[in-house]
């Protein structure tokens, strides 16, 4: 692999990581509840759920689970599911619109549930896996090419898109006390969820 041919590869990678999608939205929706803690540890969990993705595709294991239909689907509408049930929880909090108390039990929200959100929204969302098998072939030499070129350009997309997240969140840091209004906190809410189920929406069409 070229120096030429990976510059040209970071291009690609910075404009698909800073396109919104399930992985910006959740984590928006933990730093709302969790501040920016709750938002870094969805971030890991979402950077995991990418290293794990990657890893698959660059050992060749993503081809043979997008090859396997039971497989695939199950992924899928676990993934459906899974954007749902977080974006009925988002409508839920601008619909009781109480985040005093709110805020009060996200304190005792555990790291591992942020995590774990960021992490099964992210390895559930079969479009992960079909964006690397179509982008890491154009840029690898299938005869020169080694599985470690492979890893290079999978975790390239993981480490570019935590690092957007975290510039993301430290503008939402910023604005924190405009963002704790509770109107704005509603209008976040009511966005941030029906974003979520139009992303469940939109990966159950798209299968």
């Amino acid at each position: 692999m070229t120096w030429s041919a990976y510059s040209s590869y970071l291009v690609l990678t910075i404009l698909v990581v800073i396109a919104p999608g399930p992985d910006t939205v959740v984590t928006l929706k933990n730093a709302f509840a969790g501040g920016l803690r709750g938002g870094m540890t969805a971030t890991f969990g979402i950077a995991v759920g990418n290293l794990v993705q990657g890893t698959l595709v660059a050992l060749g294991l993503g081809t043979l689970i997008v090859q396997s239909q039971p497989v695939f689907t199950t992924i899928r509408w676990a993934g459906v599911v899974y954007l749902c049930y977080l974006g009925i929880q988002a409508l839920r909090s601008a619909w009781r619109g109480d985040y005093a108390a709110m805020d009060a039990q996200g304190a005792d929200v555990g790291a591992f549930r942020r995590w774990r959100e960021g992490f099964i929204s992210n390895v559930t969302n079969p479009k992960v896996l079909a964006l690397y098998l179509s982008v890491l072939p154009q840029f690898l030499d299938p005869v020169t090419s080694t599985p470690l070129h492979a890893l290079l350009l999978a975790y390239t997309v993981a480490v570019l898109g935590a690092l957007w997240l975290v510039l993301l969140l430290l503008f939402v840091h910023r604005v924190r006390g405009w963002l704790q209004r509770r109107r704005v906190r509603r209008g976040l809410d009511v966005a941030t969820g029906g974003t979520l189920i139009g992303f469940g929406v939109s990966l159950a069409a798209g299968g």
